[in-house]
């Protein structure tokens, strides 16, 4: 991994079942077309590796981290909640605070369902700053956007939340088509998949530089 390759990284950490999709969907769409990569547990599919050393390698490798932490009611088949996107903000901060020179440059978005929500289930991040994001496609479109243009210092140079927002629409849109032409369907494509599709409309479409 070579250092440019960290700063463009960002670790996405939030729920991956179908209820979500729509959110990390556009979450993933709205990094790349901010200038950065997206990275997360899916990209690689190995039995061999345990899940902590694959999610630990992950966070080593980006300097930024996103992570939705809105996914608090109980599992339908458990009655249990879930406590991965929690325990993976955990790592990424004890990255930060304990890792060497380069971890310790690491920073993070937190995305909750409402503001002060997590307050009540996650009192020890009380002080940081968590950006609410309702549900809302465009909304966490927006959130991403703008933490990621403070955090880089608007060194990388990207559109507005709406533009990208409306520009995600567009690629929504267009997707099925692009799908067809590698006998592949929406709602089966893997992370990479996903990822490969995006990429290659994002090229075809470069947003005007601002």
């Amino acid at each position: 991994m070579t250092a440019a390759d960290y700063e463009r990284s960002v670790f996405v950490n939030c729920p991956f079942d179908k209820d979500y999709r729509h959110l990390f969907e556009a979450i993933v769409f709205a990094v790349h077309d901010c200038g950065h990569v997206a990275r997360c547990a899916l990209e690689v599919d190995d039995a061999s590796e345990v899940r902590i050393d694959k999610v630990a390698r992950i966070i080593g490798d980006c300097r930024f981290g996103l992570h939705d932490i809105s996914r608090t009611e109980p599992d339908s088949a458990t009655g249990l909640p879930r406590f991965n996107m929690p325990f993976e903000l955990g790592v990424f901060l004890g990255a930060k605070r304990f890792g060497r020179t380069e971890q310790k440059q690491k920073s993070c978005l937190i995305l909750d369902i409402e503001p002060y929500r997590f307050q009540k289930f996650l009192s020890d991040i009380a002080g940081q700053d968590i950006a609410a994001h309702a549900g809302n496609v465009q909304t966490a479109i927006s959130r991403v956007r703008d933490w990621l243009s403070d955090a880089t210092q608007r060194l990388i140079r990207m559109p507005g939340g709406k533009t990208v927002a409306e520009r995600y629409a567009i690629f929504r849109r267009e997707l099925p088509a692009m799908c067809e032409t590698y006998s592949l369907r929406v709602q089966e494509l893997t992370f990479n998949d996903y990822v490969a599709q995006m990429e290659d409309w994002l090229t075809a479409n470069p947003h005007v530089a601002i």
